[in-house]
């Protein structure tokens, strides 16, 4: 099991050494972050020394955001917010995609990175008198406590992802088949599993849906398989 940060080590051969020659600098190109182009927004909420802007960019063209990460940050304009929940909206919203500021004035409330709306790299914030309050890492939309484990030692065929913030459970949690499909999908909140998890067979279909309170301290739920098929794709049992 690995974290989403485990360094790899990788050995050179040594080789002779060569004349260094320093290498031209590159003109930096506007509003692209990790090569994709960007567009400049903001908001702002309140007034007089209350009001808040965002600063932020999102992706000129729309991509279609990672599946497996619970978080997506897109701004909607109809309501004139940053959303992370539900479907981004082609039309009227636009993916988060490079850095992120919030600030009170000359203040800076919270700052950070989105990687096409993940959360990315190093996230602060701070009280109104410059404190820091809060420090989190990311690595593309996964909090980096996250575990990883791999079905190989090169790490390219994952087994599973436990996601870990601030040392609980927190998020997605994916297990896959040795064919790369997902296995087992469900959702933790503090610590505790909610909502439907699925159960998938190697060939994609559905196999399983165990049923979990939706909040995470319901002791007066207990969780229930409420559908079940068969291989072929046909429903065997229903809870009714």
């Amino acid at each position: 099991m690995f974290t989403i940060d485990t360094p790899i080590t990788i050995d050179l051969d040594d080789e002779e050494e060569e004349e260094y020659v320093e290498p031209k600098k590159k003109k930096t190109k506007k509003n692209v972050f990790y090569g994709l182009k960007t567009k400049k927004r903001y908001t702002q909420k309140g007034s007089g020394n209350s009001k808040t802007y965002e600063l932020f960019y999102v992706l000129k063209e729309y991509e279609d955001p990672d599946p497996y990460v619970r978080d997506i940050y897109w701004i909607d304009y109809r309501r004139g917010n940053i959303r992370s929940e539900g479907q981004v909206d082609k039309e009227y919203g636009a993916i988060l995609h490079g850095p992120y500021k919030k600030m009170q004035g000359d203040q800076v409330l919270e700052q950070g990175i989105f990687y096409k709306g993940m959360k990315h790299g190093r996230w602060v914030k701070y009280d109104k008198d410059d404190i820091l309050v809060d420090k989190e890492k990311y690595y593309k939309g996964w909090p980096k406590e996250s575990l990883v484990s791999y079905y190989d030692r090169e790490r390219q065929k994952m087994k599973e992802i436990v996601p870990i913030e601030y040392g609980e459970k927190e998020g997605y949690y994916y297990y896959f088949h040795k064919n790369g499909k997902v296995a087992v999908k469900g959702e933790f909140k503090w610590d505790n599993r909610v909502g439907d998890w699925v159960e998938y067979y190697p060939n994609g279909r559905r196999k399983k849906i165990i049923r979990y309170s939706k909040e995470p301290f319901n002791k007066s739920h207990t969780p229930y398989i409420w559908k079940e098929w068969n291989l072929r794709g046909q429903l065997v049992y229903e809870k009714r």
